[in-house]
């Protein structure tokens, strides 16, 4: 069985004192808002319910941490770089995400979601940058490629691929739909071995 569709809701923190116990194994998902990190998530788990979707970007306010087995957790992270969320709140999920972030000694690797229509933004390249400085493994997803045909989707592929190798090396990236199912297994075997999941 897929490990990745046991994962079940565990808890919203909306500080780090409510983090769980540092240990085992954690992969965070993170991302603009509307990138469409929640399908994402939901797509890989075979879970259409586990993180909330909405069309309201900013809607994940929380980190919200899923687990798989007693030793290994999926965390959704909140949504950066949308502008129409208070400011009090912006700072309140930055300092957030960077307590976590530089904290949790579980945590074996990131997934970034970009919208391939979109990708590399500022914010994408900070979170890329932090991953580098704390050696951390990141992985891509450009999401919504099934809203692109195959040549454009192809050359945005090869294109980010590009630039992740010149200023990221060692970061990989791959195309993805949870529209589509496109790149589910790909994705699949990435977190698989940050988890170290037998296949």
């Amino acid at each position: 069985m897929n490990l990745l569709a046991r994962a079940h809701f565990v808890m919203g923190a909306a500080e780090p004192a409510q983090f769980p116990p540092d240990r085992g194994s954690e992969v965070a998902f993170a991302g603009r808002s509307n990138a469409g990190k929640s399908s994402a998530l939901n797509a890989l788990t075979e879970n259409g319910s586990l993180a909330r979707t909405s069309k309201t970007p900013g809607r994940t306010q929380l980190i919200n941490l899923f687990g798989l087995d007693p030793e290994r957790r999926l965390v959704d992270l909140p949504g950066y770089g949308y502008a129409q969320v208070p400011e009090a709140v912006k700072i309140h999920w930055q300092r957030l995400l960077e307590k976590y972030l530089e904290t949790r000694q579980s945590l074996k690797g990131l997934v970034l979601v970009m919208d391939i229509r979109h990708p590399l933004t500022d914010h994408d390249r900070v979170m890329l940058g932090w991953c580098q400085d704390s050696q951390l493994p990141a992985h891509v997803l450009l999401t919504k490629a099934d809203k692109l045909n195959r040549g454009p989707a192809t050359a945005a592929l090869a294109q980010v691929r590009r630039a992740l190798d010149n200023e990221f090396p060692g970061t990989s990236a791959q195309l993805f739909s949870s529209t589509a199912r496109q790149g589910i297994d790909e994705a699949r075997t990435v977190l698989d071995g940050w988890l170290g999941i037998e296949s």
